[in-house]
């Protein structure tokens, strides 16, 4: 026995198969005879034993060759189907990718992006995972997803991390408070009215406690949810006021909150994207973390 059969040999031996002619095979297959006949011999060395019979007249399959025939057209057409594939994936035509990204930013940035991706690449399917921050860096350590979006994490050591925006917080108040008339407010102001934070292990929550202790500031906080949404509309109802990053600006004001930019101290944090540091991205995953640089900017500040 020789070596593993190779799919430059199974083409051969169907053109031959086919034809039933080794000239004719050669014109199909644009090589020589003398290569041909090397071709064939390398085949049948491989598998152990003669497929053709070539005479002088004319050529014919031993019972071997007649049973490899079947065999040879559907590993050939699985090979092809298999090679026009991965070209749709390198050219972008067809393929996936999943992604994560923190509610604030799936929300209110990533379907703008997602927008622009699709119509440069209408084929390639996108899993989009929304989960809280901490999460997105374990989904992207752990080689869940390919991309992250999230704040900059507090450790990089594994993760590659590329800026897309810095984000500030701003206030959320309820429509029918005084604040909603103010341009903009301070902590010492906000705080003295009925704080609604997200629930720990938010990195929001944990950003702005760490941000405020160095000031000397406690966050006294009077009720918690996980949700995003659960805040705005315990605020919008009058049952206090949160902070959240300037993206969900639009979604606070959709529920019926107002929002505003928040000062003494500002607080500010890098969002950008995650990937693995010694991954290359596939091919799709590349195409929408340019694309993802290209469209996402920093949020404008939301008022009244």
């Amino acid at each position: 026995m020789g070596d593993v059969m190779t799919v430059k040999q199974l083409r051969a031996f169907l053109a031959v198969a086919q034809t039933l002619s080794f000239t004719r095979a050669c014109d199909r297959l644009h090589i020589s005879q003398p290569a041909l006949s090397l071709t064939i011999k390398g085949l049948e060395d491989s598998l152990g034993g003669p497929l053709l019979i070539r005479s002088t007249r004319r050529v014919s399959l031993t019972p071997e060759g007649e049973a490899l025939v079947p065999l040879a057209k559907r590993l050939l057409a699985d090979w092809d189907n298999t090679e026009e594939r991965l070209r749709q994936h390198f050219t972008l035509e067809l393929g996936k990718v999943a992604i994560a990204a923190m509610p604030s930013f799936a929300c209110n940035g990533l379907p703008d992006a997602l927008m622009a991706f699709r119509q440069h690449f209408p084929r390639i399917n996108v899993t989009v995972h929304d989960v809280i921050n901490e999460d997105v860096i374990e989904m992207v350590r752990r080689e869940r997803v390919e991309l992250g979006i999230a704040f900059a994490p507090e450790a990089t050591d594994d993760l590659a991390f590329t800026p897309l925006f810095t984000d500030r917080f701003v206030a959320v108040v309820p429509p029918t408070s005084p604040l909603a008339n103010a341009a903009d407010i301070s902590w010492s102001a906000l705080l003295n009215e009925d704080l609604i934070a997200l629930q720990r292990p938010s990195m929001v929550r944990r950003l702005l406690e760490h941000t405020l202790a160095t000031r000397g500031i406690a966050l006294p906080v009077a009720f918690e949810s996980h949700q995003l949404a659960t805040v705005g509309h315990m605020v919008a109802s009058g049952l206090g006021v949160s902070v959240v990053p300037s993206l969900c600006g639009p979604q606070m004001q959709a529920l019926g909150a107002h929002c505003l930019p928040l000062h003494d101290p500002v607080i500010a944090h890098e969002v950008g994207l995650l990937s693995p540091k010694d991954r290359k991205l596939s091919v799709a995953a590349q195409a929408l973390a340019d694309v993802l640089q290209r469209t996402v900017s920093t949020p404008v500040l939301c008022s009244k």
